[in-house]
């Protein structure tokens, strides 16, 4: 006889499942679906403009959304992957709107939709949405804040980056022909990747290898290190600063704003001065190879003050955004082309971050036992 109490196949004819009551009372993804839901809500125009002339797609985009945060959240490197996830666990079902006996979409309709939603003016409204909620909007800074810059490294292989007249030789013949680069200078400006037209030949640092790809820029407000502000741009060497500006113009007049040695230029600097910005920019003290120093363009009243080194030690937070986005995100290896997509995955990326860090932040602390 089996006891079919101690590990039995025999199953019931009929069960009832309530995935609300499976998910735990403070479990974070609570929390973060309340926000996204909220988020979402603002985003219903936008919808309904998106897919009036087409007709609605055959994935609510609400559910399309939330399932691509989960695949940012938890790390699956492809829809279908997501989607056989879907298939079986309970979490993700509730997470997205499904119900226990609901069909999973396909995966291929999946990437399609994905497609036709996620552009950059989606992803953008998505983490302006997030950031206007009133429980979030109490956890930003007003005054203080720092911009940064990222490589994106892009889905082409250097082989690709070949000379636009046609010339020069082609890879050898086979599934993964070699090439050879030695002695053959390259450069944006007479080359092009032949895979991702888009993609720039760029080097982050000295003594980093040069690659095809993007940059990701991020304001952060320095409270608790929400990105407020994201882009993607081609990457070029003026590329950093021209975003920094753009991003910075929605900053109110006596703000700061924090950044790295590469943002030390006069034309920027001077840039922020001349909006009331306070330019808390480390100052690039590079030696040239006569031993000349590098004149800086922040004022020395300016890297005198006290919030100066404030400005300094939080602006590195910045890094955990880009850090998450490529270890947790995806974002190591880009998997779009274009930059278009590329702007949309990647605002998207930080808004997830965004995301994640509400939890704890919105968490009650609790009160402080009175000293009897």
């Amino acid at each position: 006889m089996i006891d079919a109490g101690r590990g039995s196949d025999e199953r019931g004819a009929v069960s009832y499942v309530d995935i609300e009551a499976r998910i735990g009372a403070k479990h974070p993804l609570r929390t973060m679906r309340r926000l996204t839901n909220a988020a979402l809500a603002e985003l219903d125009g936008a919808f309904s403009g998106l897919y009036e002339k087409g007709g609605r797609p055959s994935i609510p985009p609400e559910r399309l959304l939330r399932a691509m945060l989960l695949q940012l959240l938890y790390t699956i490197r492809s829809e279908r992957q997501l989607v056989e996830r879907l298939a079986f666990d309970m979490l993700f079902r509730w997470f997205v709107g499904l119900s226990i006996d609901e069909t999973v979409f396909d995966a291929s309709v999946f990437s399609k939709n994905r497609d036709r939603l996620l552009t950059h003016e989606i992803a953008q409204g998505f983490l302006s949405s997030l950031l206007g909620l009133a429980e979030v909007k109490g956890l930003l800074s007003a005054e203080h804040f720092s911009v940064d810059g990222t490589l994106l490294k892009a889905w082409a292989a250097m082989k690709s980056f070949r000379p636009k007249d046609g010339s020069g030789e082609p890879p050898s013949p086979g599934r993964n022909g070699e090439a050879d680069f030695r002695k053959t200078k390259r450069s944006n400006e007479t080359h092009a990747s032949t895979t991702d037209k888009d993609a720039r030949l760029v080097k982050k640092g000295d003594g980093q290898e040069s690659r095809l790809g993007y940059l990701g820029h991020a304001l952060m407000e320095n409270r608790n290190g929400l990105v407020v502000g994201a882009e993607a741009t081609l990457a070029t060497g003026t590329a950093e600063r021209e975003a920094a500006a753009a991003l910075s113009e929605r900053l109110p007049e006596g703000a700061t704003l924090g950044a790295d040695k590469n943002y030390d230029a006069e034309a920027f600097v001077e840039g922020l001065k001349g909006r009331g910005i306070k330019p808390h920019v480390a100052i690039n003290g590079t030696v040239s190879k006569i031993g000349k120093v590098r004149k800086t363009a922040v004022p020395i009243e300016v890297t005198a003050s006290l919030g100066y080194a404030v400005s300094q030690r939080m602006r590195k937070r910045i890094e955990e955004c880009f850090g998450w986005s490529k270890t947790v995100g995806g974002l190591a290896q880009l998997k779009v082309r274009g930059l278009d997509k590329v702007r949309a995955v990647f605002v998207f990326a930080v808004a997830a971050y965004n995301l994640v860090r509400l939890p704890r932040l919105l968490a009650p602390t609790g009160e402080v036992c009175p000293i009897e």
